[in-house]
């Protein structure tokens, strides 16, 4: 019975390890890639809070490649005169996912 259950746990440990890494959310991504320190959720600090963007592109249906591209070429005037810095280094693949995320937030 002992070894049965160290067979077992062994098994899982490895089926554990092996799993591919779980892909970032949008919200985790928003994290890693400092888009907090100018954006809240639910407040406005810098830039808009991410809910009031939802709420403005809400029915938009090119609001994905539209706020793809603001978030990775930067922009200004939208939300006032303080510009949005670009981010050519985020991945198009990973925009997409906070982007998707932020207009999730309605």
């Amino acid at each position: 019975m002992k070894s049965s259950i160290s067979s077992i746990l062994a098994a899982c440990a490895v089926a554990l390890v092996s799993l591919p890494a779980m892909a970032d959310t949008g919200a985790d991504l928003a994290k890693k890639n400092n888009c907090m320190s100018c954006h809240g959720v639910d407040k406005k600090i810098i830039g808009p809070a991410f809910k009031d963007v939802a709420k403005k592109y809400k029915g938009n249906n090119d609001a994905v490649a539209l706020l793809s591209k603001k978030v990775k070429d930067g922009g200004s005037g939208v939300w006032g005169p303080i510009p949005m810095s670009p981010n050519k280094t985020i991945s198009d693949a990973d925009i997409k996912v906070m982007v998707e995320y932020v207009l999730s937030l309605n």
